[in-house]
């Protein structure tokens, strides 16, 4: 597997940053290439749920939990993923707590790329840098959604 991980530290309490997270069926609120959700699952968030993610070049795939920390982070394993040149995928976000009520977010991304040794050549250049790229998006535009939430509830 090959991992990618981005970190941006976040003026806002890790509950505060989780109350963006935790909703797990609204990444579309913060994530840039991120158009639509589709709420494959009912009840409340957690282990277990389902989401499938539409992005704006019209492909999509499909998020499972797998792990769960109210405020502290979560994981998915990815599917569906047709569009993507990859054999497996998962992704986990951790919260973690600085001075100053900051949350430090790492948000990684570890995945398989198909067509044996060529594939693991792209994983490791083209594909990473693309990974730093959204991973890096989304983090900024969850940093942005948190500072537009706070100057409305102001």
């Amino acid at each position: 597997m090959i991992r990618k991980e981005c970190k941006l530290d976040i003026d806002a309490t890790p509950d505060a940053v989780w109350a963006v997270l935790g909703r797990y069926m609204h990444i579309d609120e913060f994530a840039p290439a991120v158009t639509s959700v589709d709420a494959l699952t009912d009840g409340t968030d957690g282990i277990g749920s389902r989401r499938r993610c539409h992005f704006e070049n019209g492909t999509s795939v499909v998020e499972e939990v797998t792990s769960w920390q109210v405020s502290r982070g979560y994981g998915v394993r990815l599917s569906e993923m047709d569009a993507m040149p990859l054999h497996e995928a998962s992704a986990a976000l951790v919260l973690e707590p600085f001075p100053g009520n900051g949350t430090r977010v790492i948000w990684g991304m570890d995945y398989r790329v198909k067509y044996g040794p060529l594939g693991w050549l792209l994983g490791r250049t083209l594909m990473k840098m693309m990974m730093g790229k959204v991973l890096d998006a989304n983090l900024n535009g969850l940093a942005e959604k948190l500072r537009r939430d706070v100057v409305s509830t102001s």
